[in-house]
């Protein structure tokens, strides 16, 4: 019996490489894993101008379809945006959302940014924003030596939602940065970045206390997660029961 593959895609201002230690991790427990850069994220001297909500989901669903098997699809942050995207577009080829200390958004992430592209903010900023416990110095630096802006309209365009399957698709939400209970909270309260929670038909939550940024300050702790979903959803398996907390 096989593993069902993985597809790992990372949040804004990073790309394949953030996954390195959870994909190596994943890979020596057998796991066959593809992680992700998504259209615009490859490179400072990209031409950001163009690249699409669109193109995200396009780039996630070439990627799953390469995979030759549903997948795992593992999304990071203001990946799932087009990650729940993807799952409305290719639902059939897809065993199992993860989603990161994020959610299946439905709507713009910030309708209103009207720019070209967003730079990663001073790190002194993104202290006051998120959550950064667990992080070194190191990983820090890295990170912003490495951070790409992201394309404005990966925030104010809306990936399209026309396919009711999505929402059968096995869910997990990986709570990272706030709990599960504030989860849940903020998606009653109608928060566009976790509007499909409210009507996934399967979703799972798991706590792991850390930054916003696990695949960093939890990298061995989130790639079991992972594995586990992938483990669960393998070929001949009966799925899990539909709500479980941990």
């Amino acid at each position: 019996m096989t593993n069902t593959p993985i597809v790992l895609v990372p949040g804004f201002w990073i790309g394949a490489w953030a996954w390195d230690e959870v994909a190596a991790a994943l890979r020596a427990d057998g796991h066959k894993v593809t992680a992700l850069t998504l259209p615009g994220l490859d490179s400072a001297d990209t031409d950001r101008s163009k690249v699409t909500m669109s193109d995200h989901v396009d780039a996630i669903c070439e990627a799953v379809r390469a995979a030759g098997a549903p997948v795992v699809l593992a999304v990071h942050s203001g990946a799932g945006a087009p990650g729940y995207g993807a799952s409305d577009r290719i639902p059939e080829l897809i065993a199992a959302m993860v989603y990161v200390d994020t959610g299946p958004a439905k709507g713009a992430l910030d309708p209103d940014f009207d720019a070209v592209e967003k730079p990663m903010p001073s790190l002194e900023k993104l202290a006051a924003e998120e959550n950064l416990s667990g992080l070194t110095k190191e990983q820090l630096e890295t990170f912003r030596r490495r951070a790409i802006p992201e394309p404005g309209a990966a925030l104010r365009e809306a990936a399209r939602l026309t396919n009711d399957a999505r929402l059968d698709v096995p869910s997990t939400v990986v709570c990272t940065g706030y709990t599960s209970e504030q989860y849940k909270d903020a998606a009653k309260e109608g928060q566009a970045w976790l509007g499909g929670l409210t009507e996934l038909r399967n979703v799972t939550y798991v706590d792991l206390p850390t930054s916003h940024w696990p695949m960093w300050s939890r990298p061995r702790e989130l790639a079991e997660i992972i594995g586990d979903v992938a483990k669960a959803h393998a070929p001949g398996l009966l799925p899990l029961p539909r709500s479980r907390h941990r």
